[in-house]
């Protein structure tokens, strides 16, 4: 069994995730950790119990951090509704969230089960917070997908920048900094052929379980956000794009390696990942393949293109179960 850990600001697209990694018969998902991002810590915390009940799943949700870093909290109501799932009124959870704080929570997981895949679908404030914790939590930590960035591409909320990494930018500043083997699946690979049409998304409502009309009840506000957001018709699901790269990484079809710079300081630029994709500046980070013996830590794995017609056989397959 692989373990993961999931952090979460638990919306739309993040619940699908978690039913896919829910899904999966040889990974046993450890614990989600909840953020403040798309919703408020309270909501994020809620919806991340709702959707595992959905799935008939015990798994442990620990709250975490409630804002940014250092800065106040700015939501994505306006995309996934003010409840994150698209305002359908789901009823509470019947779980309550672990009195264990996900930044005491990372670090003993990460102990007990060194190796594991950290899979992070909103800001980066937890893992932050948990490194600053514990130095050596990196060393711990197998892989580390997270969805968030715009590699040399336009942003979703401003024209440079990806959501989760605008949010809290000095979080993601210190993650990318760290020892952290990262493998970076940016908004920009849900776009395109990954967005189910109207067709995909039918057949997954045909499937009639209560995780697939779930999945795509609550992404309602979201497919229409979307199409004012882009001018392009579907359900783009950029958490379970991350999640397929998580579940089966050759789902990611061209990747290279780079360091990766958070912008934290300019307003204009907030968030933006700057990735020297052609490596101007000679950096030895820029490299096809991270070589850790030689300590070359601080770049990233960044994903450019993806399987679409997998990652959404996978979908389907973890909504049917």
């Amino acid at each position: 069994m692989r373990n993961f850990l999931i952090d979460t600001d638990t919306a739309s697209d993040d619940a699908v995730a978690i039913m896919m990694a829910l899904a999966a018969p040889d990974v046993r998902v450890l614990g989600l950790t909840t953020v403040a991002g798309n919703v408020g810590l309270e909501q994020a915390t809620r919806n991340a119990l709702l959707t595992a009940e959905i799935c008939n799943s015990d798994v442990p949700v620990f709250a975490g951090a409630d804002r940014p870093l250092t800065r106040p909290h700015e939501d994505a109501h306006w995309f996934h509704g003010k409840d994150g799932l698209g305002d359908r009124g789901y009823p509470a959870p019947k779980r309550a969230p672990e009195r264990e704080s996900t930044v005491e929570a990372i670090p003993r997981l990460a102990e007990a089960e060194p190796g594991l895949t950290l899979v992070t679908l909103g800001p980066l404030t937890n893992i932050a917070l948990a490194l600053g914790r514990d130095p050596k939590l990196a060393e711990r930590i197998g892989r580390c997908v997270v969805m968030g960035g715009a590699p040399n591409c336009e942003g979703n909320v401003t024209p440079a920048a990806e959501y989760n990494i605008w949010v809290d930018p000095e979080a993601a500043r210190a993650v990318f900094r760290s020892k952290v083997p990262i493998e970076m699946v940016g908004w920009h690979v849900s776009r395109g052929p990954s967005v189910l049409t109207d067709d995909e998304i039918a057949a997954i409502e045909a499937l009639g379980t209560a995780k697939a009309k779930f999945a795509i009840e609550s992404n309602s506000r979201a497919r229409d956000a979307y199409r004012v957001q882009t001018g392009e018709v579907g359900l783009s699901l950029a958490d379970p794009t991350a999640m397929a790269v998580a579940l089966d990484r050759s789902v990611g079809l061209s990747w290279s390696r780079h360091r990766v710079a958070i912008e934290s300081e300019s307003e204009l630029t907030r968030g933006m990942t700057v990735v020297d994709r052609l490596n101007v500046n000679a950096d030895a980070n820029n490299a096809h393949v991270w070589n850790a013996a030689a300590g070359e830590h601080e770049g990233a794995d960044i994903l450019w293109t993806l399987d679409s017609g997998r990652f959404k056989a996978m979908l389907k397959a973890a909504l049917a179960a």
